[in-house]
């Protein structure tokens, strides 16, 4: 798993790339978490295009750290989801907690 940032016009848009399962968790768990500490932003945009695969787990990582989001009031967007990422999005109904956009 590789996780590149940036944040631009008071959003952080971060880009997952490779598989988001039991093996990348915690690494990917701890790096968002840093992330999410660092600098002021008033959203968050999760770019799925170069997830290759994500399970249950990886699931559970996204839902832990909009969880932890919601909170705070700043709110997280997925965008460019791969076919993967898209179907377990529609399937599991994450995009009524973290809404798609363009």
């Amino acid at each position: 798993m590789q996780i590149k940032s940036r944040v631009h016009n008071n959003t952080l848009y971060v880009l997952l790339c490779g598989e988001l399962d039991e093996h990348s968790a915690s690494y990917t768990k701890l790096t968002l978490d840093k992330l999410f500490l660092g600098t002021n932003f008033q959203k968050i945009v999760i770019d799925l295009s170069e997830l290759s695969f994500m399970d249950s787990t990886g699931i559970g990582v996204l839902i832990g750290r909009y969880k932890k989001m919601k909170d705070k009031n700043i709110p997280i967007y997925i965008c460019n989801p791969s076919s993967h990422a898209e179907k377990i999005f529609k399937m599991t109904g994450l995009y009524e907690i973290m809404p798609k956009i363009v």
